[in-house]
């Protein structure tokens, strides 16, 4: 499959009215409109959302998106899942969500609803004055927000055949490892666009949002750190990907990382993974954050997620 990038990510919320105010107040995201299925998210940048909240009980993934090259690929890629017994949970058409697009929805071994488009409408107006304030589009107003999605990191009891699935069928590539215990994953040449944690359960670990450099990432910390919030782990800078870090919890729990200078794959060809040892200067080079805390490494391991039932559908 020819993936192209990573969309957006959408997540189960219990209280999505508090949640989606930290988004637009504190995290310096968009509004990208609303529906009866959740609430939508834009970054500085023309992506029409990086991030949709879906109201539920619990806490867990309700998808995850990627593009593709067009709507000839989407039905390529129906015609190769269902050649390969992979369950499709909604056959190609026009997305019912905003920005629309045509896409497709379907599993992974680990029940993880996984989206694949083409044709999303796109904003006029990305870049710095993307987010143009409440009045606009009920975003902060502020130029130093994320400017789209840079990675989704997930924890996976399967991670043998999780590996497997995302480069065999779905045509990732390794990048590099931590040891046998992460492996992190680019469609693109970006250093990645996931990464699997192995674990006791499926579950999220983290969202990463990319920042436009180190100077935007810098005044968010200072943006939060007004609103009380310190963070949970950084800044600092990890070994695989070079990306520069500070991660936080949202008010759901889930741990959010900002992220700028991630590492590009210059040459496909040539391009061999590393094995990285699990130590100190792995997790930051730099050795200023420390190695994560217990608080945010139990939110890291998120709650395990049954993912999406047989009818497509969460349990509300």
């Amino acid at each position: 499959m020819k993936i192209q990038d990573i969309r957006h990510v959408g997540l189960l919320s219990a209280a999505t009215a508090t949640h989606a105010k930290f988004y637009l107040e504190a995290w310096g995201l968009g509004s990208a409109g609303e529906d009866r299925h959740a609430r939508y998210f834009r970054g500085a940048s023309t992506e029409h959302h990086i991030l949709s909240l879906h109201a539920a009980k619990r806490r867990g993934l309700h998808h995850l998106a990627f593009s593709v090259d067009g709507c000839g690929e989407v039905d390529a890629a129906a015609t190769e899942l269902e050649r390969r017994g992979i369950t499709i949970v909604a056959p190609p058409g026009v997305l019912d969500e905003p920005g629309g697009g045509y896409g497709l929805r379907f599993l992974d071994p680990e029940n993880r609803c996984i989206e694949l488009s083409a044709g999303v409408a796109r904003h006029a107006n990305g870049g710095a004055d993307a987010i143009g304030g409440a009045d606009a589009n009920g975003g902060s107003g502020e130029i130093d927000g994320p400017r789209r999605l840079c990675h989704v990191g997930l924890n996976t009891a399967r991670f043998d055949q999780i590996l497997a699935f995302y480069t065999d069928v779905l045509g990732f590539r390794i990048s590099d490892w931590i040891e046998d215990q992460m492996v992190f994953l680019r469609c693109g040449r970006r250093h990645h666009a996931i990464v699997f944690t192995r674990a006791d359960h499926a579950s999220v670990n983290h969202v990463a949002y990319g920042m436009s450099g180190l100077d935007a990432l810098m005044k968010r910390v200072s943006n939060l750190r007004d609103r009380g919030q310190e963070p949970d782990w950084g800044p600092g800078r990890h070994g695989p990907g070079n990306n520069i870090f500070c991660y936080y919890k949202d008010p759901a729990g889930y741990v959010n990382e900002c992220s700028s200078d991630l590492a590009y794959i210059e040459d496909e060809a040539s391009h061999e993974p590393a094995v990285w040892r699990r130590e100190a200067e792995t997790l930051d080079y730099w050795g200023m954050a420390g190695p994560p805390g217990p608080g945010v490494r139990k939110a890291m391991a998120g709650d395990p997620d049954p993912g999406w039932t047989a009818q497509g559908l969460f349990e509300e």
